[in-house]
């Protein structure tokens, strides 16, 4: 550091405001005020454990040269458990993300596989003081940081456990933050009239990454939205996540459609989907036992 300039508070929040200009640009969005001041308010580095941060590259984790916290305000990932490949995942994708979740102060949110805690704290913040966030970690370790890092918020519960399990009450959005082969019943089911989920569904590479965990072969980003007649879907792009595994990860014969489903393409087409009923196979991108996602509008 000798020979550096030392960016004090002062200068770390105008540093963080304009990290949150640039990834809502990044994200494509022209105008959300609140999210903009969501990013600009929450320390990413409070949650990245102690430095040496490792940030991730296509050539596996490599450390950042210092312990300076202004190094963390760039679109990239840093490594929260290197060796199952775990990561702070991308800020602009979390951008839009969060931002196509319309998040609504007082609303109740359930965050499965919330990591540390970071992009539940800015969720926390959408729902402000009136609203609920569930933060839900399946690694212990990576619970007890999220745990002592949201201590503060008097809005959030941070509980360690299976995400296929939560939420338990009904919410307004459920925000999964690992790739599944197919949604929770939970997360689908407890879904308030009007509650949106937003996650990342794929299939994982057949081998382990070089930087530890299964990842993303093929991957999209897609926002369900319970109406009255069914359930509206959205694709949100392409993603690439640490994979789920266990029940979520999907049976051979499921992963095997999929992956020929996205070989095919035309999930961004994707308008609807048709929980615990057969699909149409003639009208559906994708088509399961009991869920479909189709080309048509729900009703």
């Amino acid at each position: 550091m000798s020979g550096s300039i030392v960016f004090d508070d002062k200068a770390l929040s105008i540093v963080r405001r304009a990290y949150a200009r640039q990834m809502l640009a990044v994200a494509g969005i022209e105008y959300d005020f609140r999210l903009e001041e969501a990013f600009a308010s929450v320390p990413r580095e409070h949650f990245l454990g102690a430095p040496p941060w490792l940030m991730s590259g296509f050539g596996g984790y490599k450390p950042l040269p210092s312990g300076d916290p202004v190094l963390v305000y760039q679109d990239v990932n840093f490594a929260l458990s290197p060796s199952r490949g775990v990561n702070n995942g991308s800020p602009s994708l979390h951008a839009r993300w969060l931002h196509q979740a319309g998040l609504k102060p007082g609303e109740r949110v359930a965050h499965i596989g919330a990591g540390t805690g970071y992009y539940t704290a800015l969720i926390a913040d959408l729902v402000g003081s009136l609203g609920q966030v569930l933060a839900v970690e399946f690694d212990p370790a990576l619970a007890d940081m999220a745990r002592r890092n949201l201590e503060p918020l008097a809005n959030v519960t941070v509980v360690q456990g299976d995400g296929a399990e939560w939420p338990r009450e009904e919410v307004d959005c459920v925000y999964v933050n690992f790739l599944v082969q197919r949604p929770a019943d939970a997360w689908i089911e407890r879904l308030a009239l009007g509650g949106r989920l937003i996650f990342p569904l794929g299939v994982p590479r057949p081998q382990r990454s070089p930087v530890g965990g299964m990842h993303t072969l093929h991957g999209a980003g897609l926002r369900i939205e319970r109406r009255a007649g069914g359930f509206a879907a959205r694709w949100l792009g392409a993603a690439y996540f640490v994979c789920a595994e266990g029940a979520l990860a999907g049976s051979p014969e499921e992963s095997a459609a999929l992956k020929a489903a996205f070989e095919r393409g035309g999930v961004e087409f994707v308008r609807s989907l048709a929980w615990k009923e057969p699909g149409d196979p003639g009208r559906c991108w994708f088509s399961g036992p009991d869920w479909s996602l189709s080309y048509d509008e729900a009703a």
